[in-house]
């Protein structure tokens, strides 16, 4: 399998150095070149299969004979190590729980997996490798607990300053070992600025990687669980309908993927906050990316996603393809706490505030008696505590994988600048 730059003006590349790379040298993101639907067979006893078979089926085209199959079989069985479930929240509306992972993040799925390829690709190699990644909140805690003690790999994480929850901020900060945390006084788009920036500078470039969901290995992954979710529900016999809190573009993206390789979804919602640059692209075409604003479901505190052009790109840059099959709308933080509201009031669920974005998504949609809607919970409340506690009559329970860092020492290096980071990483 060969990985070429949207940008087209670098050469095609293999799935090892598309990993170890990060990023394009023309700064372009990799994309693969070929994408083999899987066999009706397959799809259509689903059922019959693990999940750590369906993964497996669903990445082996993009790895190709790079990671030998019984190791690339003993990551997966590493990335899919916890529960996936399906909660069903009204007749026709259910929530895909992705925060059962070792950070209670969706991002553990894609954090692994790249982490462990990272770390096959790298053995034998006697230059480390530096992981930089920026965060809005949950990649670098997943991202740090993903890669926490890999031989050969230090990270470098960009977060930015006041504008991650202190949960988020101790999974990041806390770990210590080869895991280094900067704390940005800017935004998300700053730090993610800075890091596209380093990997344009010759002086530094050769030894970094990204693991943020431009990495192939971040973001292939996230296939997994929308076929984990199908072969939960196809007894149902209706036509799904996936809302995805959107930030990044990643996961969505990953879903889209999956409906290409041949998985039955009907529609995808991409459900954003007031960071509205792709809800406008729908309604008149043109991209016009702005600087993010802060709200209370921060993950999705983006106001350029870099993933959105691979969507474009899974739809041959037709727009009004894009527009069949994919929907964006955006929703206020006063709308995110009424539904959050409205939800536990009707069936006693607690969502975050992404999910609840993600259910105001499918209303927006409005599904009819033959679909069924799925929003993406793709955090636990517990990350989001104050604004969980804040609206809801609840009292929230800090689950064991939080316990392990809620009362270790922030530990977190000001930068204000690529230069401050450029420094950093020179020495």
């Amino acid at each position: 399998m060969n990985y070429y730059s949207l940008h087209h003006k670098s050469p095609k590349t293999t799935f090892k150095n598309a990993v170890v790379e990060g990023l394009a040298k023309d700064r372009g993101i990799y994309f693969p070149e070929t994408i083999t639907p899987l066999s009706k067979d397959f799809i259509d006893n689903i059922e019959n299969y693990t999940n750590q078979e369906i993964a497996f089926e669903v990445i082996k085209q993009f790895v190709g004979d790079e990671i030998p199959t019984e190791k690339l079989k003993e990551i997966i069985e590493e990335t899919v190590s916890f529960d996936f479930p399906v909660v069903k929240i009204t007749d026709n509306i259910a929530s895909l729980e992705l925060f059962h992972g070792p950070t209670m993040a969706f991002k553990d799925v894609g954090a692994k997996f790249m982490a462990k390829c990272l770390e096959y690709f790298n053995q034998g190699n006697d230059k480390e490798v530096t992981v930089l990644v920026a965060t809005s909140g949950d990649t670098g805690g997943a991202v740090a607990n993903g890669f926490l003690g890999a031989k050969g790999v230090n990270v470098v994480i960009l977060y930015p300053s006041g504008k991650v929850s202190d949960i988020q901020e101790k999974q990041l900060t806390t770990l210590g070992q080869n895991i280094t945390a900067l704390e940005v006084d800017g935004v998300f788009d700053d730090c993610q600025e800075m890091v596209k920036t380093a990997f344009l500078d010759e002086e530094i470039t050769k030894t970094l990687t990204s693991a943020n969901s431009i990495n192939v290995a971040r973001w292939l992954p996230q296939m997994f669980y929308f076929f984990f979710t199908y072969k939960e529900l196809k007894k149902l016999n209706k036509e799904l309908v996936f809302s995805v809190p959107s930030g990044n573009f990643g996961n969505i993206c990953a879903g889209i993927m999956a409906q290409k390789l041949g998985l039955p979804v009907k529609h995808f919602v991409a459900s954003t906050n007031v960071n509205d640059t792709v809800p406008n692209y729908l309604k008149d075409g043109k991209y016009t990316p702005k600087p993010s604003k802060a709200t209370i479901s921060n993950a999705m505190d983006v106001g350029n996603p870099s993933n959105f052009i691979r969507i474009q790109e899974l739809f041959n840059n037709d727009f009004e393809a894009l527009k069949n099959h994919f929907s964006s709308y955006s929703f206020s933080d006063d709308e995110t706490r009424e539904k959050m509201k409205a939800i536990y009031k009707e069936s006693g669920y607690v969502a975050d505030p992404h999910g609840a974005v993600g259910y105001l998504g499918l209303e927006k949609f409005g599904l009819n008696e033959n679909e069924f809607g799925v929003f993406l919970e793709t955090a636990h409340p517990v990350k989001f505590l104050d604004v969980v506690e804040g609206t809801l009559p609840v009292k929230v329970e800090i689950p064991a994988q939080i316990q392990k860092v809620i009362n270790n020492k922030k530990v977190a290096i000001k930068a204000s600048s690529y230069e401050d980071l450029k420094a950093f990483l020179m020495e």
